[in-house]
Order: C-alpha cells, then sequence, then structure tokens
C-alpha cells in the first residue's frame, strides 16, 4: 500500500463505487484511501464475506447474477476483479447479447442501466489470448456499445513497489462524454524485496515450514545473487532449486527477490505462495507476508484458517496498481 500524497487523499470524497467480485475488499482498501464511499458490495464466497465485514463492517451482498440494478443504488465507478469465462455464442457479433450467462454481462448490464463514469476492471493476463483473443475483443465491443471508451494494458506488481510478480490485465471504461487523455501507468520507481516484508521466524504460522527435504539446485546458490551498485537486487522471483520432479509449489526461491504470483489453487509442497529460503531453512510464506505482497496494510484482520488466507491473497488485486491507477485517473482530471 503506497503512502498517498497528500494533495490525493480526499480526492474521492465526493464520489460514490461499487465493489463486484469483491473478495476481501482489495480495490475498497484502494479507493477508501483516496476518500471514495462505497455504497454497494457484492461477493458469494462466505468466507471472503467474513473477512471483508470483519474489516469493512459491511456484508457483502452475495450472487451478483440474482440482483437487478436496479436495486443497486446510483454510483461513479464500478470496480470488479471478475472471473474470465467463455462466451457461449463469441464471435457472433451480437454484442451484449454474446455475454449472456456470462459475470461479465452483469457488469455490463449495471454500467449501461447507471451509467457511472469510470469502469476498473481487472482480469488474469491470459484473458487477453482467451479463445483466440476473441473473448476480450467481445467485451471490448459490449464496453463501447453501452458508451465506454477503453484503455487496458498489463501490468506487473512487481514494478509498482510490491514484491510479488502478479501480471494482471486492467480494463479502464472511461465514458465517452468525459475527457479520454487518461494513459494507464506502466509502474513507479519504488524498489523491494521479500526481505522488506518477512516476519521474524518466531511469527511464521507453523504450516509454513517444510522439514527433511532434498534441494536440487537450480542456477545461482542463494549468497551468489549479487545486489547492484544501489544495493538492490532483481525486481522478479530468483529460483535457488525445486525439490521432487521441479512442478509448480515445486520450486525454490530466494527471499532477496520478489515472490511468485500468489495462487488460489494448485498444489505440491510449496502450493499457493511458492518455497522461499529464509534463514537457511525453506518455507512457505505466512499469510501475513502474503497479504504484505499484495499491498494490504499490517491492521488488516485475516481469516483464522491459514488455508482461506493463502487462497484469498491467490484470488486479490493488488493495492498498490489499483492505487496507481487511480492518481492517473485524478491527473486525468475524470473524478
Amino acid at each position: 500500500m503506497i503512502d498517498i500524497p497528500l494533495e490525493y487523499r480526499t480526492s474521492l470524497s465526493q464520489y460514490d463505487y461499487i465493489d463486484l467480485f469483491a473478495g476481501i475488499g482489495g480495490f475498497r482498501i484502494a479507493l477508501d484511501s483516496f476518500g471514495g464511499n462505497c455504497v454497494f458490495t457484492s461477493e458469494w464466497d462466505e468466507n471472503c464475506q467474513k473477512v471483508y465485514e470483519l474489516n469493512f463492517s459491511d456484508t457483502p451482498y452475495g450472487d451478483i447474477t440474482l440482483i437487478p440494478e436496479n436495486t443497486i443504488p446510483p454510483h461513479d465507478i464500478i470496480c470488479a476483479g471478475f472471473p474470465c469465462q467463455p462466451f457461449s455464442i463469441s464471435g457472433n457479433r451480437r454484442g451484449f447479447k454474446d455475454t449472456r450467462g456470462t459475470l461479465f454481462f452483469d457488469i455490463a448490464r449495471i454500467a449501461s442501466y447507471h451509467k457511472p463514469r469510470l469502469l476498473i476492471l481487472e482480469n488474469v493476463r491470459n484473458l487477453m489470448t482467451h479463445d483466440n483473443g476473441r473473448t476480450l475483443e467481445t467485451m471490448l465491443e459490449v464496453l463501447d456499445e453501452i458508451g465506454y471508451r477503453i484503455k487496458f494494458k498489463l501490468l506487473n506488481a512487481s514494478l509498482f513497489g510490491v514484491p510479488q510478480s502478479r501480471k494482471r490485465i486492467f480494463i479502464i471504461g472511461i465514458r465517452k462524454d468525459l475527457p479520454q487523455n487518461f494513459q494507464i501507468p506502466i509502474g513507479n520507481n519504488e524498489t523491494s524485496s521479500l526481505l522488506d516484508i518477512l516476519l521474524s521466524e518466531s511469527k511464521i504460522n507453523d504450516r509454513c515450514f517444510v522439514n527433511g527435504i532434498d534441494i536440487k539446485p537450480f542456477k545461482a546458490k542463494d549468497d551468489e545473487i549479487k545486489q547492484d551498485i544501489f544495493g538492490k537486487y532483481d525486481q522478479k522471483p530468483l529460483r535457488l532449486g525445486t525439490i521432487k520432479k521441479g512442478g509448480q509449489g515445486e520450486r525454490i526461491y530466494s527471499s532477496k527477490g520478489h515472490s511468485i504470483t500468489l495462487s488460489a489453487y494448485g498444489g505440491g509442497v510449496f502450493s499457493k505462495t511458492g518455497g522461499y529460503l529464509v534463514d537457511g531453512g525453506v518455507r512457505k510464506l505466512d499469510p501475513r507476508e502474503c497479504a504484505r505482497v499484495t499491498g494490504f496494510p499490517d491492521d488488516f484482520m485475516l481469516h483464522d484458517n491459514v488455508y482461506q488466507n493463502w487462497k484469498q491473497f491467490g484470488n486479490s488485486v493488488v493495492v498498490d496498481v489499483i492505487q496507481e491507477i487511480i492518481i492517473k485517473i485524478i491527473d486525468a482530471k475524470l473524478l
């Protein structure tokens, strides 16, 4: 989470937003840091709802597909980190109708009804090539059809001062009657490594530790990874070795680099976080460390189940990236 410059901290105080597919509230943390007002939230997962309510004293509504758009309060911004789904009639050039039965359709129907100023959407990088690009193409056609011009870009959280390699596509919809000089940021000058966010060993959840493993060296040993003249390490994951067959969840990285992309799914000894050489031992990231590499503040309250925490941060947006986008939106006088 970045330290918001003083002149931006109340920039959204006159604007309302809704938080769709809200997860545990990454978008909300980002927009609230500029003074934004959340007027509606939707998230169907009960464990995410529990954490969201714990932190924001606000219980999300459930399945957005069951909520009529005219029951949602008026708003200026839609935020949504929505799942990527295939369109059953993709490529038939029927625009809005082609998206029926998908979760993107629910974003489009709400935006079409309320006409908010902005849409801030996030999705996995594979959306860009999904169904040979036709999925994204149809989405862009629909957003144009309902009154929005689009900017989109693949961004890596590693370039925004967060020690996690996490590539996601961001789609910004700008209502056509508003200025169109906005440019999506590509990063900032902040640098970091896992060393900046690691907890002391005494605070690590016991389920993070892995004992009795036979490590197969890969590339450099940890003590051979060098700092540059500015005292910084490479802003990427630095693999040291593997265990077993070396598949995902069986790879070991240096704590001097960045984490791999946190994942809600996948197997292996180091599933969901990757394995890291820390203080001479190998372990997964603690849930609090996962929160930190995703830009969540240390006062953010976690689920009481470590596996739910790993899953939830694996699905979350990175707060810092959203904040940098909001700053550019404000600079472009869209809010």
